[in-house]
């Protein structure tokens, strides 16, 4: 058995869809009085002054602080029931159930939402290490629980979940820089569906 390990946006999907995720799950409202907040994170983003990680955590704080948690399971549950599959990039698709035939085991290890990656992974039988959203008392307090699932923190999560050791070969697919990290720990890496030299 060896060990594949996907990122999800990107390389997954045709698309980041963090943002698509937003806009179907938070009301019209707060959408727009979130996207005159974060104008001007925004614009840094853009210009490359600010960074992914930072304009990811403004939007979640923005558009999901006070979400009943069981109401955005469900949001997650009908994005990745309706909204994932036209995304999907056939070869993805395509090599997932290549390394499922072989027998290996298959991980999503994704700076993503849990609140919809995990309903996506529950139905391709995929086990999943992703950013996740912090819960008290029933509620989305707008922060993750634990830092985002990206860059060195995505190895570092692999690591902690995974003796790497146990398998014979391990397999990377990413398509950002914020994947590089989890491609440095494979023996096999896949950038942009091209493999590169480990």
């Amino acid at each position: 058995m060896n060990l594949a390990l996907f990122d999800f946006d990107g390389t997954i999907t045709h698309r980041a869809m963090f943002q698509p995720f937003l806009e179907f799950a938070v009301p019209p409202k707060r959408r727009l009085l979130g996207s005159l907040v974060l104008a001007p994170i925004l614009i840094g983003y853009k210009l490359r002054l600010v960074p992914g990680n930072v304009i990811r955590a403004c939007a979640v704080r923005v558009g999901l602080a006070g979400m009943d948690a069981s109401q955005a399971s469900e949001q997650g549950r009908r994005f990745a029931r309706d909204v994932l599959p036209g995304v999907l990039r056939d070869v993805a698709l395509e090599r997932i159930r290549w390394h499922k035939q072989q027998g290996d085991k298959v991980v999503v290890v994704s700076g993503a939402l849990d609140v919809y990656l995990a309903h996506w992974c529950e139905q391709h039988e995929l086990e999943l290490i992703c950013s996740e959203l912090e819960v008290k008392n029933g509620v989305l307090t707008g922060r993750y629980r634990g830092a985002q699932c990206v860059n060195e923190e995505k190895p570092r999560r692999v690591h902690e979940s995974y003796d790497l050791g146990a398998f014979p070969v391990v397999y990377a697919y990413g398509d950002t820089r914020e994947d590089l990290d989890l491609l440095q720990i494979a023996h096999r890496r896949y950038f942009r569906w091209q493999e590169v030299p480990a």
